[in-house]
């Protein structure tokens, strides 16, 4: 037997997305800790989906609305070891590098603000996450006045030198 199906992530507004995998049941601890400590203010909510044992979803977070959030989402993908976090107050790009440095975590999919599709294989034994759709498909290729406005946008948002 082998099924295929997809799961929609819809993202609260002014909110972000991570979706990874790991493997060890302290990931939901150790991923919190990651978060906590790595921007003021953050919040955020975790679910990690555990595959042996009581194949519980495990949860954590700083916000019960984003923490119930990540719950739900998690239990409705039910991959093993898989874990998504939604956060507000932060952005991806702040917090990559200290979920990668979590020992357990073994992949991200996605880090994002857009709509996000999951592409779920199911087996006998189980669900795996195929891939994902982040967002969009591309409509062109930038041009110079595209270009232009990109890098004024990321100097204006203070990711760039100005």
């Amino acid at each position: 037997m082998l099924k295929f199906e997809t799961v929609k992530v819809e993202v609260p507004k002014e909110c972000n997305v991570i979706l990874g995998m790991a493997h060890f049941i302290k990931t939901v601890e150790d991923l919190y800790e990651a978060l906590v400590n790595s921007v003021p203010n953050i919040k955020f909510g975790i679910g990690f989906c555990e595959s042996s044992g009581p194949c519980l979803v495990r949860h954590e977070g700083n916000d019960e609305e984003l923490r119930r959030l990540a719950a739900e989402k998690a239990f409705e993908i039910a991959c093993g070891h898989s874990f998504i976090i939604f956060l507000k107050n932060a952005y991806p790009i702040n917090v990559l590098d200290k979920i990668r440095k979590v020992p357990e975590v073994c992949t991200i999919y996605a880090a994002t603000a857009n709509p996000l599709e999951i592409i779920i294989a199911e087996t006998a034994q189980g669900r795996g996450i195929i891939g994902v759709v982040d967002g969009l498909k591309s409509r062109g290729i930038e041009a110079e006045n595209d270009i232009r406005e990109r890098k004024e946008f990321l100097r204006k948002i203070g990711y760039k030198l100005g």
